[in-house]
This record gives structure tokens, sequence and C-alpha cells, in this order.
């Protein structure tokens, strides 16, 4: 594939943890702590393919109101890995950027978030956008209630800086693991034209072969854009 086939920013919702578990009768804490293993692998072959952007979805505000006893369990694992992986990102030269409302999530993993920001800010290779906490129409609706604020009306380039990804090219390439065919509040705004890739394959088996199968689908097709 020639470089120039590449996208330039893939995002990722990774789905299907839980199933994995359930499938080989483990908790579901087994495949949550499997999914962030393999988004570790998958965000560095991403980069090393010559992705410039990687946005990964890793909690949505709707997954804010799963139990208590799974949410602390995610969390847990945000505090053993992130801090690790924010060094690597910095040894790296990528940007770490983390989006969505940070008021939902406890104080002790905000500061982690804070930390990695500022520790990988100089990051010129790349960014690596996670979503915690994230949701597309509450996303909108903060870009609307600040261009209120502002007290006139904007273009579409304008309202796109409004958001949490505001000066981040929107994603080429979205790719969704797990069987389900929809975006879940995910990027509403900014995949308007995004090439939309879904497989069954749930997000812990989602190899680095798997990733390259999607690459390989976007570089076979023809983005117009709308015009002829």
């Amino acid at each position: 594939m020639d470089e120039h086939d590449l996208p330039r920013h893939v995002a990722v919702i990774m789905d299907g943890n839980g199933r994995w578990a359930k499938k080989r009768l483990l908790p579901r804490a087994a495949g949550h702590r499997a999914g962030m293993n393999r988004m570790i692998g998958l965000a560095e072959h991403i980069f090393a393919r010559g992705v410039k952007i990687c946005t990964l979805f890793a909690l949505s505000t709707e997954n804010l109101s799963r139990p208590a006893q799974e949410l602390d369990g995610l969390y847990a694992l945000f505090r053993e890995y992130f801090p690790k992986n924010a060094r690597t990102l910095r040894e790296k030269s990528i940007a770490l950027k983390v989006i969505g409302d940070r008021s939902l999530l406890p104080a002790d993993v905000v500061s982690l978030i804070e930390e990695g920001e500022a520790l990988t800010a100089g990051g010129r290779a790349g960014l690596m956008q996670l979503a915690i906490g994230y949701g597309g129409r509450q996303d909108i609706l903060s870009a609307v209630n600040r261009a209120v604020r502002g007290g006139k009306e904007v273009t579409q380039q304008e309202f796109s800086c409004l958001l949490s990804t505001g000066g981040v090219p929107d994603p080429d390439l979205l790719i969704r693991t797990g069987k389900e065919l929809r975006l879940s509040n995910f990027l509403l705004w900014q995949t308007a034209y995004s090439e939309l890739y879904f497989t069954d394959v749930l997000f812990p088996d989602f190899t680095d072969k798997e990733l390259d199968k999607a690459l390989e689908a976007y570089a076979r097709r023809e983005r117009r854009f709308g015009k002829v």
C-alpha cells in the first residue's frame, strides 16, 4: 500500500470486551484487561503504519451508567496502565489528548490525565486522542453553547474549532469492532465524511492483521466528498 493511500486520522470504537470474556466464561473484568492490552498494541501498530492521528473511544457517557463495580475496575485499569503508556508516548514524540467530560471521572483519574497531557505536550510525531466520558451529542451541545456565549453566528469551520477536537483534522477512517453497525454517539459531527468500516471481530481479537485489512479497504475507496 502506498503511503498516500493511508488515512491521516483513524478513529476506533473499541467494542466487544464484555462479550469476549463471556464467550470464554470469564468475568467482564478479564475482557476489559484484554481490551486494554489490545488498545495499547493497536495504537502502536497504527502509528507504526504511518497514521498520524489515532482516536480511541475508551469510555462513553452512556458507559458511565454501568454498575459501580465494573466502573471501578475500569478506573483501576486506567490507573495501572496510563502513567507508563504516557511515558511511552513521550519517548515516541506522540502527544496525548483526552476528550470528554472530566467532571464525570474520579479526581485522581483526572489528575493522571492532566499529567499525561502535560508530559507529552511536546510530541510532534503524532497525536493520540482518548475519548473518556465522551458523547458526541454532548460535544455538539457544548460547542453550541460556546457559540451562543460568543454572541455571533459561526461558520462550519469555526464551529468545528469549538468542539473538544478543535484544531484536529476529522477522521478519514472510522473502525468499529464487535459486530454492531452504529456510531453510538461517537464523533457525530467529525465523522460526517469519514469512511466507515465495521467488523464482527470482538475488540480483544482485533489484531494488527485485522487493522491492516481495514486500511486496505480504505485504500480501495474513492472519496469524493459530494463531488463528481
